[in-house]
């Protein structure tokens, strides 16, 4: 699957987000497909920049995607220092603020998320209005594995699940394929990899076409219940991401998820 519907020639660009803008419909692209666009500092930098052009002039429609096999993998690990990193720092000053201003930007937002949707992929989809996936997507954070407390507002968008089923998929690390997550009500559309450039283009295309004033009221109503309650978990998230990083089992997460080891947890 190669879903590109940038404007030509903008995807040619070797910037690890691209912004391109037509008439009526924006796009965000995620572009390092060489690490699954794995997010960096700089690329959190970069994609807020984008948000800043958006502000300025508010398309009908904002397209949030991913170049190559990937949506996104998460946060890159590779560049983290377990041992003298303030996580809860990273999370709160860095993290958590995109995803807030992605959540309440006035322009109606559509991610198309295929391949892996981790991490702070998880969070920066589910951030967006409406969502579609491909059938072999992979959803979840699994931050168990590396000792680390789920973030991204992850705990927000699992607990609508339910509760047996956010621990099921936090304690345990689970993840769900594009059609799990859509039975499950992550998602607002799931469809076959071979539909997923023609339906992307399809339901952008129907926002930007829509009654624009309307559909923005709407998202400010759904708002009101959301934003609060999603601002809360992410700043408890930090907090709590910042006193996992103090462990032991933390570091050894980290390290170990870098080297392509399995960790060893001691609970401590």
């Amino acid at each position: 699957m190669a879903f590109e519907r940038a404007l030509p020639g903008t995807l040619s660009s070797r910037d690890p987000v691209v912004f391109a803008r037509g008439d009526e419909v924006a796009e965000v692209w995620l572009n390092r497909p060489e690490r699954l666009n794995a997010t960096t500092e700089a690329m959190v930098h970069m994609f807020n920049d984008a948000l800043d052009e958006v502000e300025k002039r508010p398309p009908r429609a904002l397209l949030v995607a991913g170049v190559g096999r990937a949506f996104c993998a998460g946060r890159d690990l590779s560049e983290a220092n377990p041992e003298e990193e303030d996580a809860e720092g990273i999370l709160a000053e860095l993290y958590n603020p995109l995803l807030l201003r992605l959540a309440t930007l006035e322009t109606i937002t559509v991610a198309a998320a295929h391949g892996a949707v981790l991490g702070t992929g998880l969070g920066l989809a589910l951030s967006c209005d409406l969502v579609i996936t491909s059938t072999t997507s992979r959803w979840g954070s699994p931050f168990g594995r590396i000792g680390a407390v789920l973030d991204s507002g992850g705990h927000y968008f699992f607990s609508n699940l339910g509760i047996a089923r956010a621990f099921g998929l936090i304690l345990l690390g689970e993840l769900l394929d594009g059609r799990g997550a859509f039975e499950q009500g992550l998602v607002s559309r799931v469809v076959d990899d071979v539909e997923f450039d023609e339906e992307v283009s399809r339901w952008v295309s129907r926002v930007a076409q829509g009654p624009t004033q309307a559909f923005l009221a709407s998202k400010r109503i759904l708002n009101e219940a959301r934003v609060p309650a999603l601002t809360k978990i992410l700043s408890m998230e930090a907090k709590e991401q910042g006193l996992c990083a103090t462990t032991g089992d933390y570091r050894s997460g980290i390290r170990a998820f870098v080297a392509h080891q399995d960790p060893l947890f001691t609970g401590r």
